[in-house]
């Protein structure tokens, strides 16, 4: 799994607060009865939201990797605009473009 440098560091200088970060996730994952391709297209959503790049790529990629298609991806996307506005979906457009265009090669 991809990992920023970033967040490998943070991980390993704070592990404490890096493992409570993840018992919190894990918690929050299996609250529920929504299926972990579903909640990557919800975190999806929100990252675009917040217009954040690593989580739009990370989320994206965990939905692919979860059995989402492309397709379903990018109207998760495109549903966005109506809510955050046209920058910051096509802003999330282009990143989800770089992804796709990777995985496919």
């Amino acid at each position: 799994m991809y990992l920023p440098e970033i967040f490998k560091k943070f991980m390993e200088k704070h592990s404490e607060i890096a493992d409570a970060y993840r018992k919190v996730g894990d918690l929050c994952t299996e609250a529920g009865p929504i299926d972990l391709k579903t909640q990557h297209l919800i975190q999806l959503g929100i990252s675009i939201g917040t217009a954040s790049k690593g989580g739009v790529r990370s989320h994206a990629r965990r939905a692919l990797d979860f059995g989402a298609t492309n397709e379903e991806i990018t109207q998760t996307v495109l549903m966005s605009m109506t809510i955050v506005g046209f920058p910051a979906m096509i802003a999330a457009y282009g990143w989800i473009d770089e992804l796709l265009s990777v995985r496919e090669k």
